[in-house]
């Protein structure tokens, strides 16, 4: 199929308005603002619909914020999860920022069937139910929905979900030790009253964060569904990528299997990814 060479040139002008722009981010401070889209035309000798356009990339991007009737700025500096290969797993260091949190909701109700078979209890049983909001150096960051079972954790209190680090807590006072966490993560958007109270537009992206936490012991002993602001978190992987090794079925390099954002060819552990006792996303 031939290519536009048109609507190609348009995508590479973009490109080098977008490269500039990100060097202009890189050089400035979050709060600092950035030239008008006037300016920035005279200066990249492009016109006004291909700077709007790199800067509406951007400001979805979460790297810059429009401020009505002031200008355009650098955004506050994203939120930077890394996860690190541990033993058999992904070990996850300390999220930047002070984080805290807020309950917004917290009580005892029946599990039911979605619940009840995370966490493998009947509908009927009892939990101990969370909404809290997280945020990071006084900004919303994220809303949690736990679930606990409340037999694993009678005397749960409202500050133990408040104060320090919730694990710590199931340990020192509950008598629960974590053992591992299995967690995956997907893109999505936030509601009216997410929106709300993560302080964001509506329909604004974002990341979702379902976690299942088993003891030491493998029994379940929470179950997390949480939202993340995606203008202000982001995951970072590092992986260590090791020469071809037969894949299942002794086909070498594993053939056949992809894994999203890197070329073809073998990660040094094969299997579901699954997070060690620390593996958390910023909990506490």
């Amino acid at each position: 199929m031939a290519v536009d060479p048109a609507a190609s040139g348009a995508v590479l002008k973009r490109e080098r308005v977008r490269d500039a722009l990100l060097e202009l981010i890189e050089a400035r401070s979050p709060g600092d603002a950035v030239p008008s889209e006037r300016a920035l035309c005279a200066r990249l000798g492009v016109s006004r619909p291909t700077v709007r356009a790199a800067v509406d990339e951007l400001v979805v991007a979460g790297l810059l914020v429009r401020e009505h009737g002031r200008g355009t700025f650098v955004a506050a500096e994203k939120i930077t999860q890394e996860l690190v290969p541990g033993h058999g797993a992904l070990r996850v260091p300390q999220a930047k920022g002070v984080w805290t949190s807020r309950i917004l909701e917290f009580r005892t109700l029946p599990a039911g069937a979605r619940v009840g078979r995370r966490l493998r209890v009947s509908p009927a049983a009892e939990v101990r139910y969370a909404a809290r909001l997280r945020l990071v150096d006084g900004a919303p960051m994220a809303i949690e929905h736990l679930h606990l079972p409340a037999a694993l954790v009678p005397g749960l209190t409202e500050a133990e979900l408040e104060q320090g680090d919730l694990y710590e807590h199931f340990r020192d006072r509950h008598g629960v030790r974590v053992g591992e966490a299995v967690q995956s993560v997907e893109p999505t958007v936030v509601t009216r009253a997410e929106a709300e109270l993560l302080d964001v537009p509506e329909l604004s992206p974002a990341l979702l964060f379902e976690r299942l936490t088993t003891d030491t012991e493998g029994r379940p002993v929470e179950y997390v569904r949480s939202v993340y602001r995606g203008d202000r978190y982001r995951i970072v992987s590092r992986l260590a990528l090791g020469p071809s090794a037969p894949g299942p079925g002794g086909v070498e390099g594993g053939q056949g299997h992809h894994h999203p954002g890197f070329p073809p060819g073998d990660l040094t552990s094969r299997g579901p990814v699954s997070f060690s006792a620390h593996g958390v996303v910023q909990h506490g």
